[in-house]
Formats: C-alpha cells, sequence, structure tokens
C-alpha cells in the first residue's frame, strides 16, 4: 500500500464523500481556490478537477442543467442572476441545480462502489439517498 501525503489526507477529510449532492456542492463550491491550486502545481488539485470534469460530462446532465452548473459555480453568479441570465424563474435554476447535482453525485457513487477511489457516506442509507433524489 503507498504512503498517502499530507495534502492527500487534508483533501480526503475535506471531500470525504461525493456520493452525494452536498459533498459535489462543496466541491463546487470550491472551483475557484482548486483551480488556483492547480496553477500552483498542486497535483491532487489536477487528480479532483479532472474527476470533477469527467463526472460531470459522464452525468447525463441536460444542457440547461449543465449551463446552471457552470453559470452559479464557475461564474459565481447568484440563482437570481442565473435565473435572469437564462430567462427563467430563481425557483427552476434551483431544480436544475439540485437535480444536476443529484446526477453528478450518482457517477462519483458508481466509482467508490467500484473501489475507484471515493468513499461513501455510511451514514445515508439507500433509502434516504432515493428521498433526497429530484427525477
Amino acid at each position: 500500500m503507498g504512503a498517502i501525503s499530507e495534502k492527500e489526507r487534508r483533501l480526503e477529510s475535506k471531500y470525504p464523500a461525493l456520493d452525494n449532492p452536498a459533498g459535489v456542492r462543496m466541491l463546487l463550491g470550491d472551483y475557484h481556490a482548486l483551480k488556483e491550486r492547480q496553477y500552483a502545481g498542486d497535483y491532487d488539485a489536477v487528480v479532483i478537477l479532472v474527476d470533477l470534469a469527467t463526472a460531470i460530462e459522464r452525468a447525463g446532465l441536460t444542457d440547461r442543467q449543465r449551463e446552471a452548473l457552470r453559470l452559479v459555480f464557475e461564474d459565481d453568479l447568484s440563482q437570481v442572476d442565473t435565473a435572469d441570465m437564462l430567462g427563467v424563474s430563481k425557483q427552476t435554476v434551483n431544480r436544475l441545480v439540485s437535480v444536476g447535482l443529484a446526477k453528478v453525485a450518482r457517477v462519483f457513487e458508481s466509482w467508490a462502489r467500484q473501489g475507484e477511489g471515493y468513499s461513501l457516506d455510511v451514514n445515508e442509507t439507500e433509502g434516504e439517498r432515493q428521498n433526497d433524489e429530484i427525477h
């Protein structure tokens, strides 16, 4: 078993479970900080950003969901400003973001179940996850 760096330990403790929308929201909330770390040569930040981009790509997001996530998390717009940009209500943006986060979380959950290095939140039961999902 390989040694784990202190940086890796900090990242794992900060993003312990990306298999749920709250974990993905936290990761996306740190998007700009991770980009800065990437440009500063932090390999772990690079890996997280590549995995995040891959998860978003594989999540099966609609164009609107993808755009809402980009505007809210990459462009740092409020949901009200995002709603104005998309020509929809704030409630619609909230739904687009929530469903998008859930879809991305399912990709991370799939990777965790396949042993791809992402832990599952053992405190959350399958029933709780199904109640949280928005179809």
